[in-house]
């Protein structure tokens, strides 16, 4: 039986964190940040991230709205236009990559 601590935790024994195929960053997907204006608070950034989430391949998403920054992580490039169509979609703009 494999101790809980290493299996199944995002933080390996040598400190750092993500799944092993993760740390290598090698087939795991793409991450974008891209900068969005408008968004001012929690609700803010949760309609942004909600919106970029239903876009295909995208698997993790995390607006902050102190910053305007937007990260996405998805399995392959997402096309600028579709992560426009989704931001506006929630009522912001998007700006470009950070």
């Amino acid at each position: 039986m494999t101790s809980p601590s290493t299996s199944g935790s995002c933080c390996s024994s040598d400190g750092s964190c993500g799944s092993a195929t993760a740390a290598d960053g090698q087939g795991v997907g793409v991450t974008t940040v891209y900068k969005v204006s408008g968004m001012t608070c929690g609700h803010c950034e949760g309609a942004v991230s909600k919106e970029i989430s239903a876009l295909d391949g995208v698997t993790a998403v995390k607006a902050v709205a102190a910053s305007g920054e937007v990260t996405v992580t998805s399995g392959a490039p997402l096309e600028e236009e579709a992560v426009r169509a989704a931001v506006d979609e929630a009522g912001y703009e998007l700006v470009g990559t950070a």
